[in-house]
């Protein structure tokens, strides 16, 4: 049999992660199977396409940055690729309040398109009072990468649409798409608009997962088994939550003769 190059074979690995991205709801692949990929981009797209349905609640689809740890082995290439896909504009990176180092991703295109629905949704009295959203969008989204900003050069970029005003900066709190710093009230972390819930139940699942392992016997589950079982306390499913968890450390893998194990890490 012909030796296949390293380039080609890794290739073909790529294409074939990129075709399982499509996949519907009903053929997803079991996450024994899909557990990792070859680099930041794939295992991006690839999640986004498995992001859970949520009943009513309308958020785009986001990826946690634990999440990308857990599927790709080298953390140093996966803060190296997310570095250069938000500085050309590909995603963005929001801090989260369920823990000290969480991070959202989301494609650009989906977080405008959750500003968009978001404004929508707001009552409409005065057309002009929504100009802010279309300035923060065009001159705060576009030279802002990093995930928080300081009041002053909100306003300073802001005012590249027309004259800010206090009101603005409220409507942009009240729509969910800032959040003041505790720390100092002077900054604001970029947010995603409507996530609150999604986050309760983040945080809410993670427990439900951990407790579940911690009351069997050797701390420790079949990965297939474990996939299968439903979450009373989040609206992530199951997958989400496992990314998450290995990713996070809180849990490892172990490849056995009978599939892989989940475990729950030991101090």
């Amino acid at each position: 049999m012909d030796n296949i190059p390293e380039s080609s074979s890794k290739g073909m690995k790529r294409r074939r992660e990129e075709e399982s991205a499509g996949t519907g709801a009903d053929e997803i692949p079991s996450l024994e199977n899909d557990l990792t990929f070859s680099d930041t981009i794939v295992a991006l797209r690839i999640m986004r396409a498995q992001f859970p349905h949520i009943g009513k609640l309308s958020v785009q689809p986001f990826i946690l940055k634990s999440q990308l740890y857990s599927s790709v082995k080298d953390r140093t290439q996966v803060d190296r690729e997310l570095e250069c896909l938000k500085r050309d504009k590909v995603l963005r990176i929001f801090k989260l309040n369920t823990g000290q180092d969480d991070h959202a991703i989301m494609f650009l295109d989906d977080y405008l398109n959750q500003i968009d629905h978001v404004v929508k949704k707001m009552d409409n009295k005065k057309q002009g009072e929504h100009q802010v959203f279309g300035w923060f969008k065009t001159h705060v989204l576009d030279s802002k990468l990093e995930p928080s900003i300081e009041h002053q050069e909100l306003c300073s970029l802001l005012s590249l649409g027309g004259k800010v005003k206090d009101s603005d900066i409220s409507l942009l709190i009240n729509a969910g798409i800032l959040t003041r710093q505790l720390i100092d009230p002077n900054m604001y972390w970029f947010a995603i608009p409507s996530i609150g819930s999604l986050l309760k139940g983040l945080s809410q699942g993670r427990k439900e997962i951990m407790s579940l392992l911690n009351r069997r016997k050797y701390k420790e589950m079949m990965l297939s088994s474990l996939e299968k079982k439903r979450l009373r306390m989040s609206p992530l499913d199951m997958r989400f939550h496992l990314r998450d968890l290995i990713g996070s450390g809180q849990l490892e893998t172990n490849l056995t003769p009978t599939g892989l194990v989940v475990r729950v890490r030991k101090d």
